[in-house]
């Protein structure tokens, strides 16, 4: 069985993840290939959008989300994500019980008593008049049904589990700083959500199967989980099996992927490129080895952006006023410092609608 190496799993990383080249398609195309952008911090998907393709408009992001083409919703890990109104409508009753599972998780003492059933629906009730609420808000209207239990526990089982929501507009539009309100997804985007096969089959389940790996793979089933956040999908696996291809890893883990998925060589070169904050091509795997090292695997959870150069995460970056400031983690050569150096002049660019161009690369 062929084994792949380090350098040969980041390369297709950055081929699936449209970091090897920058993409010529419509933003909406790009955001269902990568199965969505994680976006809880607003703004951070134009960034992600920006840095994988050629000649992105912002403003084409900001139009989706108002024409309902995207949306923001709880779906993979219970995180907020931009994603597609098609796949949001298909993917979320499969991630039901597992956004359950991830709020009881945190707030299982609070909520012990509760009848989620009938939380759900007083919820649901309250927002049938079309009325987009605040957490908040909604909270209020029902906690004088339990009023023991912590505000925060009620407002977070409704929103992030029990009703299927999309975060409206402005929120998530390009430089617009807007609270969170909310209303059920089949209200906003005008029909129900898919409900599961009645035959007890999964075909949403196969289908993310095959979605994971078209923009992650050839990942292991570790890493499937560590994405969407359900339990493996075993089944959806292995009826897909028979059409995927067999790898291994340097760790002897089994890998696998779709028979014509692009495997780049590994000596392919990788342009440096900048992510934003918690980008799934570092938080989509549970083993990011392929492009963060170890003692660095913990930035992405903390919200740092990274910088890729030859393909790994070398630096971190942010922004101060107006200019783009990177932080490396390892001593930069004079070559890749210059690399780095253009592409943050880009960024900054884009930042500032061409206003700035001021980049500053701190001591290693």
């Amino acid at each position: 069985m062929t084994v792949l190496g380090t350098r040969a799993l980041g390369r297709a990383t950055l081929a699936r993840q449209l970091l090897l080249d920058r993409a010529d398609m419509p933003a909406s195309t790009a955001v269902a290939h990568l199965g969505g952008l994680q976006a809880q911090e607003p703004q951070e998907p134009f960034v992600g959008l920006w840095t994988r393709l050629r000649d992105f408009a912002p403003e084409t992001l900001s139009g989706l989300l108002v024409d309902r083409r995207v949306v923001r919703t709880h779906l993979m890990r219970r995180t907020v994500h931009l994603v597609t109104a098609e796949d949001a409508l298909a993917w979320r009753a499969r991630h039901d019980a597992m956004l359950r599972q991830r709020v009881l998780g945190v707030y299982r003492r609070e909520l012990d008593g509760v009848d989620l059933d009938e939380l759900g629906a007083a919820g649901r009730a309250v927002l049938a008049d079309g009325e987009p609420r605040s957490m908040a808000e909604l909270t209020r209207a029902v906690a004088d049904r339990w009023p023991s239990t912590a505000p925060r526990a009620l407002g977070e089982m409704l929103i992030a589990a029990l009703v299927p929501m999309a975060q409206l507009p402005p929120r998530g539009l390009w430089r617009t700083k807007a609270g969170v309100r909310n209303l059920p997804l089949s209200s906003w985007l005008g029909r129900e959500i898919d409900p599961p096969a009645p035959d007890g089959s999964d075909p949403v389940g196969r289908a993310l199967v095959r979605r994971y790996l078209a923009a992650f793979g050839p990942a292991a089933t570790a890493d499937l989980r560590a994405w969407s956040g359900l339990a493996g999908l075993p089944a959806a696996v292995a009826a897909e099996r028979p059409d995927l291809v067999v790898f291994r890893d340097e760790r002897g883990r089994e890998l696998l992927d779709l028979p014509e998925a692009p495997r780049p060589d590994p000596d392919t070169p990788a342009p440096v490129r900048f992510l934003p904050a918690f980008d799934n091509a570092i938080l989509g795997y549970q083993d990011r080895g392929r492009i963060v090292d170890d003692a660095h695997r913990g930035l992405s959870v903390a919200g740092e952006r990274a910088v890729l150069v030859d393909g790994r995460v070398a630096a971190t970056w942010t922004v101060e006023t107006d200019t783009v400031v990177v932080s490396p983690l390892r001593r930069l050569s004079h070559v890749e410092r210059a690399d780095v150096e253009t592409e943050g002049v880009a960024l900054a660019a884009f930042l500032s609608d061409g206003k700035s161009e001021r980049v500053r690369i701190a001591p290693a």
